[in-house]
């Protein structure tokens, strides 16, 4: 049997038609752009209430950088294009995404994909410091029941070495945490705070909605690699920021070297910007088969504090450094010397604002 032909009548086109018709789709991708752009211009997307800066919110927009108005007096760089407020061309790093920001208003200095959701690995466990500080008591006792031995050989991953039918205060618990990075820590914390990991999750997501993030979902307390957990540099940045707001928090993340209330050995930090740069405040470092290397550093130099996130990197160390030397050495404070600060959603003065920034 021959093919089946369907005959449709054909149209006589007008002089001219045919012409226009392969014209139309260049003319519609055209008024798509346009569009595109308007709708964009003055946002990156994040902003939160107005699309315009208010004023007085302790933020000066930078030389050389497209910014937008967030959350906390941030400045936030335009969603997809690289920002730096130096003429002086930032460094070369190996990071996926990385950003810059300065203290106390949270100013970008450099930003690269900030917005790109990726793995956080072990940067999950600044939400969970926070959220621990926050809803108990450093020196509450907790019972521990996980075994950091049994979980270290089911999930290869690092612990503190906690035993089931330990006493230890969520102090030690979060020195276990931020130092060696003990996903044991996390989980004793997340069912002592949250009674259950599932509700400590649910109170870590909290958080950051509370904080506006809105490219960060938590799945678990310890960051091993799970579908649907993300964060993005701006994101874990910010919650970096937050935590060296919270004195105590700081000095865990700083301190080289800490003995927990236990038999057991000391517990020594794992970042070693704490050891090799003197400007280090610490804060945390990552690392999973599907984030690479991450890391959250802050730095003091003088008069400044600067915060780096870098996610997906195969030199966290290089990177961070080569970043905060950049920034110390080419930019100059962006932060309002006197003015005020959008911080939780209330407006303070941001001379009372320095004294929390911690130790």
């Amino acid at each position: 049997m021959g093919r089946r032909r369907y005959g449709y009548p054909r149209r006589r086109n007008r002089p001219g038609q045919r012409e226009w018709l392969l014209l139309l789709p260049l003319a519609l991708v055209i008024g798509f752009v346009i569009l595109a752009s308007r709708l964009s211009d003055g946002s990156d997307g994040l902003l939160v209430g107005s699309s315009a800066c208010p004023s007085g919110e302790g933020c000066q927009p930078a030389v050389n950088v497209s910014v937008g108005c967030t959350f906390g007096g941030a400045c936030a760089p335009s969603p997809d294009e690289s920002n730096f407020v130096s003429d002086a061309a930032p460094p070369l790093i190996t990071a996926r995404a990385a950003i810059v920001i300065e203290e106390p208003c949270g100013a970008l200095l450099y930003g690269d994909n900030v917005h790109q959701r990726l793995a956080p690995a072990s940067l999950t466990k600044i939400a969970t410091a926070l959220v621990a500080a926050e809803r108990a008591d450093l020196s509450e006792i907790v019972d521990v029941r996980v075994d950091g031995a049994e979980l270290a050989l089911a999930t290869d991953s690092t612990v503190m070495g906690l035993e089931p039918g330990q006493q230890l205060s969520l102090r030690d618990l979060l020195y276990g945490l931020l130092l060696p990075s003990g996903n044991d820590a996390a989980i004793a914390i997340a069912e002592y705070v949250g009674f259950t990991t599932t509700a400590f999750v649910d109170l870590m997501n909290d958080k950051v909605e509370q904080l506006g993030l809105s490219d960060t979902y938590f799945t678990n307390p310890h960051g091993l690699d799970e579908f649907g957990q993300y964060t993005s540099a701006f994101d874990i940045a910010m919650l970096g920021r937050e935590l060296i707001r919270q004195p105590e928090l700081a000095a865990i993340a700083r301190t080289t070297t800490y003995q927990p209330a236990w038999d057991g050995p000391p517990l020594w930090n794992g970042n070693r910007l704490v050891y090799s740069y003197p400007d280090s405040l610490g804060v945390k470092i990552g690392y999973t088969d599907a984030a690479q290397q991450t890391i959250v550093a802050a730095a003091e130099r003088g008069e400044r504090r600067l915060i780096v996130s870098a996610l997906g990197s195969s030199s966290i160390y290089e990177d961070a450094v080569a970043l905060l030397e950049w920034a110390f050495a080419s930019s100059e404070s962006v932060c309002q010397e006197s003015g005020v600060s959008v911080l939780g959603g209330q407006t303070v003065e941001l001379n009372e604002v320095r004294p929390d920034l911690g130790p």
